[in-house]
């Protein structure tokens, strides 16, 4: 299985997080926040991310922040349906609390079966 993160599975423009936000489809936790559209009509689900300055003011952070959840979001893409996500961090985590946003992260995005 390929575990890239390339441009393909990436939400590069501002009409893509547009049409996303637009749809109002949100989920919320404590540390983080999910917009999901519908199908892309990719075939495959695609990530935009949101930290703020608000959130943490010093880059490396926002940076740490991203990351884990690019990586949460490459290991998981398969299990994901064909839908445009963006992720925006509402706190600030750390190594000590990142488990936490990653289950977090399983929660909102990942749909349980019935």
């Amino acid at each position: 299985m390929n575990y890239g993160f390339g441009k393909q599975y990436r939400l590069l423009k501002t009409d893509d997080y547009s049409s996303v936000f637009a749809l109002r489809n949100r989920k919320s936790r404590d540390l983080l926040h999910v917009s999901q559209s519908g199908d892309n009509g990719l075939g495959h689900a695609r990530l935009g991310l949101v930290v703020s300055k608000k959130t943490a003011k010093r880059a490396n952070k926002r940076n740490y922040m991203k990351r884990v959840i690019r990586d949460w979001f490459r290991r998981h893409r398969s299990q994901l349906p064909p839908h445009d996500y963006v992720v925006q961090v509402r706190r600030l985590f750390t190594r000590d609390n990142a488990p936490e946003a990653r289950d977090q992260l399983a929660q909102l995005m990942i749909r349980k079966r019935r």
